[in-house]
């Protein structure tokens, strides 16, 4: 499938302003809203519609269909549609349209798919016998695997965390979640012992073998990468890579973080709090997982499955 161009629309379309009036979104979803509502300014663009005030619901039903032919998968096409629905609320709520095209727009469903779950053994080939490395890269890296693991951190959340986020002796970590929402996250006991050892020397001698100076490092940072910069999505996903005996993304840990803790018997309202998810039905997804774990157990273990 060809590549959809995306490029700046006019200032009539007002897509930075959208983009800022999105306070309680993530940096992610931010970046995705925004080349989402560019690609269909571009779209309408060669449909001759130059303004927002020029759409229609018929225009928008054309572009759900125009996304699903060039092949989209299903939750893109929904997370578009959700785009468009956010974007055209906001232009009625600021008087730029006289009525919402967007309003009750339908989209196909997402996918469905399960999120992938690794198993206990992979957990633990992944992440060591729990010993804290002496090389401090090796630290470093298994410091992010056990904390996406070990306190389901979101990758975002992880790559934000500050020096002051956690002090020696504590059993907890603060973390900013989605809509700036501060909480407290349990750490497990390894991810306790490397933390303290990165804070108490393994960061700094990171730096020294790593970094040319001193300036090169974010002073705010509790994990950088080898430039020195804050750690980001594609750092955390090379860390991964490397230790990983099959490919995995980075929030397959935390989708096996909330399954393995409802596997273990903890209450779902404690989970839904661990996560940081706003809506219980966001964590329910886990206890099909868990669900569906169980029927795989039964059927490879019971005789008459």
């Amino acid at each position: 499938m060809t590549a959809l161009v995306v490029a700046a629309p006019p200032p009539v379309w007002r897509v930075p302003e959208f983009v800022l009036s999105l306070t309680a979104a993530s940096d992610a979803t931010k970046r995705a809203y925004r080349s989402d509502l560019c690609q269909f300014a571009e779209w309408a663009a060669r449909a001759g519609l130059d303004a927002p005030g020029r759409i229609d619901r018929r225009w928008l039903r054309r572009y759900i269909a125009f996304l699903s032919v060039r092949g989209l998968s299903r939750r893109s096409v929904a997370r578009k549609a959700s785009a468009l629905r956010r974007y055209f609320g906001w232009l009625t709520a600021e008087g730029a349209v006289d009525a919402d095209p967007a309003l009750g727009l339908a989209a196909p469903a997402g996918s469905g798919r399960l999120p992938r779950v690794l198993g206990a053994a992979e957990v633990s080939d992944m992440l060591g016998d729990g010993t804290v490395p002496d090389d401090p890269t090796e630290l470093r890296d298994r410091l992010v695997l056990e904390m996406l693991y070990g306190s389901g951190l979101r990758v975002a959340e992880l790559c934000q965390l500050d020096r002051g986020a956690f002090r020696p002796g504590n059993a907890h970590i603060e973390v900013i979640g989605k809509g700036a929402k501060h909480r407290r996250v349990p750490l497990s006991e390894p991810a306790a012992a490397l933390l303290g050892a990165w804070r108490g020397g393994g960061s700094d001698e990171f730096d020294a073998q790593r970094l040319r100076s001193e300036a090169d490092r974010d002073p705010a940072a509790l994990l950088v990468n080898l430039r020195g910069k804050r750690i980001g999505a594609r750092d955390v996903q090379r860390i991964l890579d490397r230790h990983a005996a099959a490919p995995t993304h980075p929030h397959a840990l935390r989708h096996t973080y909330a399954t393995h803790l409802l596997d273990g018997g903890a209450d779902l309202r404690v989970v839904q709090e661990l996560l940081g998810h706003q809506r219980l039905a966001t964590t329910q997804i886990y206890t099909r997982v868990s669900r569906e774990r169980l029927r795989e157990v039964y059927e490879s273990a019971h005789p008459r499955a």
